[in-house]
């Protein structure tokens, strides 16, 4: 006979390595084919919710076979809901300034346990092949028929809508060692336990990312200002709801002294039996074991039952054993998590008091997962909510129903996380984009100062507003809103007209055809990215030489070379040598061209003035005249120099 052990290690690995295949299918679906796939899923589950929750309470013996449809409902029916519009593919999310990316984890191990055993499995498989995963479940052994059969239903629905049939598999023996060997396997992505702790902790021991939940010993407190009917009922729904089995249901109650007696009375009044000090002590020693642990044989049954086990007798119609407790701790079993139709009962005076002994039932085997108040008051509902150390703080609603999403705004979901104080990664209901990864495409929205600047942009910047010219200096172009080449040629032009003459000759700054000279910008750019035989325009492509600008003082650019105006076309003419130190800042030209006329070309031509530095001093020189013009003017008049140096060298 083959060993289980073997036989489940070996499953699990042909199941990840199957799914893994799958997997790479799925990842390429675009998000209308992964939703109808969810759709063609959820909705068998949903035709198959009462049978499969029949089996599941046959094959356990946990639980009501109509509470467990209803919750398979729920899984299959408001969790699709819930998540049927969420992108899980491509661009999921975009601002001006980071877009955000879904991509899928890989191979799902879901862990699945006996408590709710078909409900979970339901929601597992939707949640990962919503966000392009593919799974492959561990069912608990007392639970493994039913869950095996809601794998297949649901399997087999999504494959007439194009799902690959191995992306959803179930081991069929499930050992502890193939649990194991599933969520330790390489191609493993992503671990959802749910389940005991010490499955939770192997999870965690793995090595791989793992969801895990903790144990929900529930307190909830009733205060003083609380509609007490009301809430008894609530209490009472969510703690016989399945028998207790799910773990976010109320384990103790906490009346405010002023109440107590009022809450005492509804109880028996709406279905709570109240035990006497001795027949606590009998409950308490089936509810325990010798190692003070929970004893399995009582989680899921009736009251009925669970009486019967104890040797106690309860009045007919019995929804929930209660019995008062003096403490909370090992010395007390009944202040443990009992999963079961049993309650303990406290009395506390004020909100204070009441929620420290709820952080004290808390404290004992349920940090971190949820806590009820009833109040009017919804300052004293945050009160209590900043003192619990619990994700979820559930108010005037069943707790059970509360946390898992059905009558909150929660998301809806039947894993819900403890946060660190209960080990856990997460204390949020986890849900497809848990199984998520986001990539995030991040602009640049604040520049980083560096010690050496890059060279400048050779895009040309948009333009922006200038402030109006002085009376006679682009006046044309400043009407209009813009500067033009015109204006540019004449800035160039009466800057190498300022630099070729003698200082005596030079015009003074109260001369109105001259510009001011400014103070050198603190930023010089020094490097020139030009390559021989091409210059990089501002377009992207270099320029024609037919391009080249016609330079005219104080006049037009394109209309012509009257008035002695320089042209492509005129002979070359030797370059003015730099000036030399001493030279007072002249350049040492012909004689023709020290004594240039205002009216008059300066008798230069574009290749012989236009560098990088005569542009730049230019600009500089116009600063003053035309506000921001650097940002405009730069890019154009380099864009000059740039023709004039091609035409050159054609």
């Amino acid at each position: 006979m083959a060993d289980k052990d073997l036989v489940s290690v070996q499953q699990a690995r042909d199941l990840v390595e199957a799914a893994h295949r799958a997997q790479g299918q799925l990842a390429r679906f675009d998000q209308a084919k992964i939703d109808r796939v969810c759709e063609a899923m959820a909705r068998a589950a949903l035709r198959e919710a009462a049978r499969l929750g029949a089996m599941a309470t046959e094959e356990t013996g946990y639980g009501i076979p109509d509470d467990k449809r209803e919750k398979n409902r729920f899984a299959a029916e408001d969790v699709w809901n819930f998540f049927r519009g969420l992108r899980t593919v491509g661009v999921i999310n975009e601002s001006k300034d980071v877009l955000e990316i879904a991509s899928p984890r890989g191979v799902v191990a879901g862990i699945i346990p006996s408590t709710n055993p078909t409900s979970t499995a339901i929601f597992k498989i939707l949640i990962a092949v919503k966000s392009r995963n593919s799974i492959v479940l561990s069912p608990h052994p007392s639970a493994a028929r039913c869950i095996n059969e809601t794998a297949r239903i649901m399997r087999e629905a999504g494959v007439k809508e194009g799902l690959p049939a191995e992306a959803v598999g179930c081991m069929t023996s499930a050992t502890l060692e193939g649990t194991e060997a599933l969520m330790k396997h390489r191609q493993t992505a992503v671990i959802l336990a749910t389940g005991g702790i010490g499955l939770v902790r192997a999870a965690y021991s793995s090595g791989k990312p793992a969801f895990g939940v903790g144990p929900g010993n529930v307190p909830v407190f009733v205060e003083r200002t609380a509609d007490v009917p009301l809430a008894v009922q609530n209490i009472l729904t969510g703690k016989t709801f399945d028998n207790g089995t799910i773990c976010a249901s109320e384990q103790a109650v906490v009346a405010d002294a002023p109440v107590a007696r009022q809450v005492r009375e509804e109880f028996v009044a709406q279905g709570g039996h109240f035990l006497s000090a001795a027949e606590a002590d009998q409950l308490a020693r089936v509810v325990s074991t010798e190692k003070r642990a929970l004893n399995p044989q009582i989680v899921g049954r009736s009251v009925e039952v669970i009486a019967k086990m104890a040797g106690l007798t309860v009045p007919k119609g019995t929804r929930c054993l209660m019995a008062e407790v003096g403490g909370v701790g090992r010395d007390f079993p009944l202040s443990m998590e009992k999963l079961s139709p049993i309650l303990a009962f406290y009395v506390e005076d004020g909100l204070e008091r009441g929620a420290a002994r709820c952080f004290e039932v808390l404290s004992y085997g349920g940090m971190g997962h949820t806590a009820g108040i009833h109040t009017r008051s919804r300052e004293a509902a945050k009160a209590f909510g900043i003192e619990m150390p619990a994700s979820r703080i559930i108010v005037n609603s069943p707790t059970t129903h509360g946390a898992i999403g059905f009558s909150t705004g929660l998301p809806p979901s039947m894993t819900l996380g403890c946060g660190s104080w209960g080990g856990n990664v997460t204390s949020d209901n986890v849900s497809p984009w848990h199984l998520m990864d986001i990539k995030r495409v991040a602009f640049e929205t604040r520049a980083v100062p560096s010690k050496r600047p890059a060279r400048a942009a050779q895009q040309q910047p948009a333009a922006s507003p200038l402030q109006p010219a002085p009376a006679g200096v682009g006046a044309t172009t400043a009407a209009a809103g813009g500067v033009t080449r015109d204006d540019i040629a004449k800035i160039v032009d009466r800057f190498l007209t300022q630099r070729q003459a003698p200082e005596s000759q030079q015009q003074r700054p109260s001369d109105p055809h001259t510009l001011p000279v400014a103070q050198p910008h603190a930023y010089v750019q020094q490097d020139v990215d030009v390559e021989p035989q091409r210059v990089a325009h501002s377009g992207g492509a270099a320029p024609h030489p037919e391009a080249a600008p016609t330079a005219q003082p104080y006049g037009g650019n394109g209309g012509g070379n009257g008035g002695g105006a320089t042209t492509a076309q005129a002979a070359p003419a030797p370059a003015p040598r730099a000036p030399a130190e001493g030279d007072g800042g002249q350049a040492s030209a012909p004689a023709s061209r020290q004594t240039p006329s205002p009216a008059a070309s300066n008798g230069k031509r574009a290749v012989d003035f236009v560098c990088e530095d005569d542009v730049r001093r230019a600009i500089q020189q116009g600063e003053k005249i035309y506000t921001n013009a650097r940002t405009i003017i730069t890019p154009a008049a380099r864009d000059m120099g740039e023709a004039a140096e091609v035409f050159a060298k054609a």
